[in-house]
């Protein structure tokens, strides 16, 4: 059983439509275990992060960072994102991830599988190192760097 990206109501696995609000499901909506503590150390030994960066921890890009310079940081799969992730479970404008000093900010841009923060579901959320970030099938990992949140 899965849960409606819109609102958490239990989904039967190829349900149409949730039952609680309604909301049209295109294919089956999946879900993704949180990176463990042990997870996020172990990427961090990739070396040491000169600043804010997304290190994927699960996926096809395993292991490819993603450095986070100030203002936003576009994520999606259309080949034009910043971030291109190319699979079906991600939506073509799926989310933001925005920098302003030492302050990063992830906003869903309403993206069907959702964007989840240690495996919350959020619309907008703060980062802080070793937050994991699932979005569709690739899980990230935050690192702020040596002088980061």
């Amino acid at each position: 059983m899965n849960a409606c990206p819109s609102c958490g109501t239990p989904v039967e696995q190829n349900a149409d439509a949730c039952p609680e609000c309604g909301l049209k499901l295109a294919g089956t909506t999946q879900s993704f275990q949180p990176v463990s503590a042990e997870a996020a150390e172990a990427i961090a030994e990739f070396g040491d992060t000169e600043g804010p960066v997304l290190v994927v921890s699960k996926g096809a890009e395993m292991g490819e960072r993603f450095y986070i310079d100030e203002g936003d940081m576009s994520i999606g799969r259309d080949p034009s994102s910043d971030v291109f992730l190319n699979d079906v479970t991600v939506s073509r404008r799926h989310a933001v991830v925005g920098r302003v000093g030492d302050h990063v900010t992830v906003l869903d841009s309403g993206s069907l599988n959702g964007t989840y923060v240690n495996g919350v579901c959020v619309d907008k959320a703060d980062l802080s190192s070793g937050d994991s970030l699932q979005i569709g099938m690739f899980q990230m990992v935050f690192l702020a760097g040596p002088k980061g949140a």
